[in-house]
């Protein structure tokens, strides 16, 4: 792309130019562009919530979803915080875990949904409410202005509300509230995060445009057939957050781009991707640099990159499930051993392992087969990946091969005001996800964690 051209496409992203993707409603979207210097003005805000609840608190559990959850999992990661725990899952023995090895009394809760409608984040809060004895200073909120999750706050004395910035997507917020806040918890320096997001967002405006040369690679990658990204390894474990970003934001009218942190470049399908944060503090220009890249891979692509117009299908489906009253029985369909016999690239082998999450490790040994037939190979914990890949895997390419991984869920825990617990929940979301795929045309098989660990 010429000079001139490049500093076009800048200019009218900047410009909000909704015309630069579909001439939809992008233009609506694209407030990220300005949160890292809007932020700085709530630094001192979110830093004396931080500071009031080190004070009373030794430990912060996080109950969110995808956008509201990636983000904060990496910023543990890379500052190394043991206080802060990540709860994106519904599978009952996670739930235990924490219920049984936290102090709850010395547990700040924090609630993270932009709709404020979350299914998971709703019930974990209602679980919480109900076993701490519903102490409203044990909890607080960040969602959306109006939202219901604000209006259960309110009624419930929560000690604090932030409110996230509406004309921002969950996967795009993780330099708003939704990022900073559950940072602050951690003892980040905010300022310095910050300034490093904004020193990003003023170089996204030049010539030398880290984010326009990493958007370009992507975009003109996809072009070539190199739609599977492989991001390299990194221990704040950067590429959670970027799968969601590359898989919801790229995977629509039956393209995108296939985020494969941790696998090999090498392939005529593959392209690599390199993700710097060379010490911790660098990570929020690298959350800006990637934000701005898919946007403009977006352009190349021809899609919309701030929707998700396949992501509802599997809560729908989902939704059938637990209203039918039907108990799902997650029994194995089909043979590993023939779809794998099959896969060759450019398919990609998804693992969608709907398992107790202290279990992740036994999934290595399916991983080695897929890998063996040569094909990039992706995993994902379930929930989690529906809130992250799983626009993608049923609105982008149809060339994945998928593996839906099941295990024992044990007794049942009740969810407050709801006609089902956590156990029912875990395997109507995995019914769900397997209807939508098999209607979609997908290639998809369930075993079960035992037969392949």
């Amino acid at each position: 792309m010429a000079v001139a051209a490049q500093q076009d496409l800048v200019g009218r992203i900047w410009s909000r130019d909704a015309t630069l993707w579909t001439g939809g409603d992008e233009d609506k979207w694209l407030g990220w562009l300005d949160e890292p210097n809007r932020m700085l003005k709530r630094v001192d805000a979110m830093r004396r919530f931080a500071d009031e609840a080190r004070a009373e608190f030794d430990t912060f559990v996080l109950l969110g979803m995808g956008g509201s959850s990636l983000a904060p999992e990496v910023l543990k990661r890379t500052f190394g915080a043991n206080s802060l725990h990540v709860l994106d899952t519904t599978h009952p023995a996670m739930i235990r875990h924490v219920r049984e090895t936290l102090d709850l009394e010395r547990t700040l809760f924090l609630s993270a949904s932009k709709s404020g409608t979350t299914l998971e984040t709703r019930s974990h809060t209602d679980y919480f409410w109900q076993e701490t004895g519903g102490n409203g200073d044990q909890f607080a909120a960040i969602t959306d202005p109006g939202s219901a999750l604000e209006a259960q706050a309110r009624e419930r004395g929560f000690r604090a509300v932030f409110a996230g910035e509406p004309t921002i997507g969950g996967r795009y917020s993780a330099l708003s509230p939704f990022g900073l806040v559950p940072a602050a918890l951690i003892g980040v320096d905010l300022e310095q995060l910050l300034a490093g997001a904004v020193s990003m967002a003023e170089a996204c405006h030049g010539e030398d445009n880290p984010g326009l040369a990493l958007g370009l690679q992507l975009g003109q990658g996809w072009r070539a057939g190199r739609d599977k990204v492989a991001l390299n390894p990194n221990p704040g474990g950067f590429g959670l957050w970027a799968e969601q970003l590359i898989a919801e934001s790229t995977g629509k009218q039956g393209k995108g781009l296939v985020p494969a942190p941790g696998e090999s470049p090498d392939g005529a399908d593959r392209q690599g991707a390199e993700v710097h944060v060379a010490d911790p503090s660098a990570v929020g220009a690298e959350f800006f640099r990637w934000e701005f890249a898919v946007a403009v891979a977006g352009t190349i692509l021809g899609v919309n990159v701030f929707n998700q117009p396949d992501v509802q299908a599997a809560k729908d489906k989902t939704n059938e499930v637990l209203a039918s009253g039907d108990e799902p029985t997650l029994e194995p369909v089909g043979s590993l051993e023939e779809v794998l016999a099959e896969a060759k690239p450019p398919n990609y082998v998804a693992i969608q392992a709907f398992v107790n999450p202290m279990r992740e490790a036994d999934l290595d040994e399916l991983i080695d087969r897929a890998h063996a037939t040569g094909c990039v190979v992706t995993h994902g914990l379930g929930p989690r990946y529906l809130h992250s890949t799983g626009q993608l895997h049923k609105g982008g390419p149809p060339t994945g091969i998928f593996v839906q991984v099941v295990d024992d869920y044990g007794a049942e825990i009740p969810i407050p005001g709801q006609t089902f617990g956590f156990a029912r929940l875990i395997r109507a979301q995995a019914e769900g996800d397997f209807q939508s795929l098999q209607e979609r045309g997908r290639t998809i098989v369930r075993v079960r964690l035992e037969e392949v660990a």
